[in-house]
Order: structure tokens, then sequence, then C-alpha cells
């Protein structure tokens, strides 16, 4: 796989909890939306037992100017390292690897299930499509615990505003410690969850990203709907949470 210097550009926090990380964009650097790369770091001291390298997705679209990436803040040597890096610092990229991309086939709509930090590659989706004038059909279904950790959530609802074709359904699991007033959907993602939204259930093309007990629940619900297993791609995001 190709290998790439980025320089590090800025960081801010996007929600409690959560920190983006952006990135010069090297010459030549392709990816699809959906894909990751493998982020190493070329500075010591952030080498713990999972070493010094982590797979991120990329959040930004591919036409953007700089490469974003989000994490949740853990306190492991490499986000410890990556925190602390100073403005211009170059970290080595190898990729893209990954196989959650949109179909080709836009008359099928694409359903995204995201969980925590699992939103990151569908943001790359939603702004994709938006560059593109995509007519696709897009739903993204949002699951998490407060509104105050929700990564992204006030551009991806106004991102509704310049696609008519997209729709946000953002939904919390625990809105009894939530701090701020919640007006949307609440509880897990469910079967009726999707049927409020979703005419059909067997027409569109499932993505699921998030931990991995969220992507696996989720994955066996829509199979014991009967969704080929063709029709659902996925992506499990490891100590992420």
């Amino acid at each position: 796989m190709p290998r790439y210097k980025a320089k590090l550009k800025a960081q801010k926090p996007l929600c409690a909890g959560t920190t983006a990380f952006f990135f010069e964009k090297p010459e030549e650097f392709e990816f699809q939306p959906g894909q990751f790369f493998n982020f190493t770091l070329l500075k010591p001291g952030g080498t713990d037992l999972d070493g010094n390298t982590r797979a991120l997705s990329i959040a930004s679209a591919p036409h953007e100017r700089n490469l974003m990436v989000a994490m949740r803040v853990r306190a492991t040597a490499f986000k410890r390292t990556l925190n602390s890096l100073p403005t211009g610092s170059e970290l080595l990229l190898e990729g893209p690897y990954g196989r959650m991309t949109l179909a080709r086939n836009t008359t099928r709509p694409a359903v995204l299930l995201a969980g925590g930090i699992g939103i990151t590659p569908f943001r790359s989706f939603v702004w994709s499509e938006a560059e593109l004038f995509s007519s696709r059909r897009i739903l993204l279904f949002y699951s998490i615990r407060v509104p105050e950790e929700a990564a992204f959530l006030e551009e991806l609802q106004e991102m509704e505003q310049y696609n008519p074709c997209y729709k946000l359904i953002c939904t919390i699991t625990q809105p009894e410690k939530a701090k701020r007033p919640w007006h949307g959907e609440t509880g897990r993602i469910t079967i009726e969850m999707l049927s409020k939204w979703i005419p059909d259930l067997k027409v569109p093309i499932y993505y699921i990203a998030g931990p991995p007990d969220m992507v696996d629940g989720v994955r066996q619900m829509l199979i014991s709907l009967g969704i080929a297993e063709g029709d659902i791609r996925a992506e499990e995001f490891y100590g992420y949470e």
C-alpha cells in the first residue's frame, strides 16, 4: 500500500470527549469515502502494548482541502503523544484500506447506521455526496449516549438544507443524563425505528460503523429481517468508545 507523510495543521475539540485532528493532504493522496488509513507516530513516546500505529477513518471528504480524523479522548500513549504534537509535526500514513464504500448503484438508498465515533466515515459519505450533487437517497441513523457527545451533530443537521436527498435521524440512548433539552429520537436503533423512515426495509444498502458489539447487534438485526448479507457493509471501531 502507498505510504505518505502528512503534517499536522491543527486540532480542536468537536464535542465532549472527542477531538478532531487536521492534516495537510499529501500530493497524489487518494481515497474513497468510508476508507481508513494506518497512522503511525514518528515521534518517540507514542508506543504502548498496541504499538505506535492506529487505523483511523478519514472524516473529511475527498474534495476537502485538509484531511481530518476524529478520536475519542482516552489515556493511551498514542493519544497522549498525538495530543501533544506541535503544529507541523509529521505522521506516516499507509493505505487506503477498507471496503465500506458507497455502492455505484445510486438508485438504491443508502442507510447509514452509526454508533458513537463510528460517525466519522459517514461524515465523509454525506459531504462527498453533497459535493457530487448525487441523487442517491441517504438516511443517517446516529446513535449516541447524550447529545453533548455527538460529534459533527450541528453540521450533519445543517447538511439537510443543502442536500434534499439526505436525512439525519439522531437518537440518544441515555436521555436522563443529557445536560440540554432533546426533542429527537431516544433509545437504540431498532427495527421499529428503521420502519418509521424506510417503507421497504429490503430495498436499501446498509452501512454500519461503531463499537464491535453495536455493529454485530445491528448486523444480526438486519439479517433477521431477511436483509441479504451482501447488502450489509460494516466497519468496527475497537477501543474508540
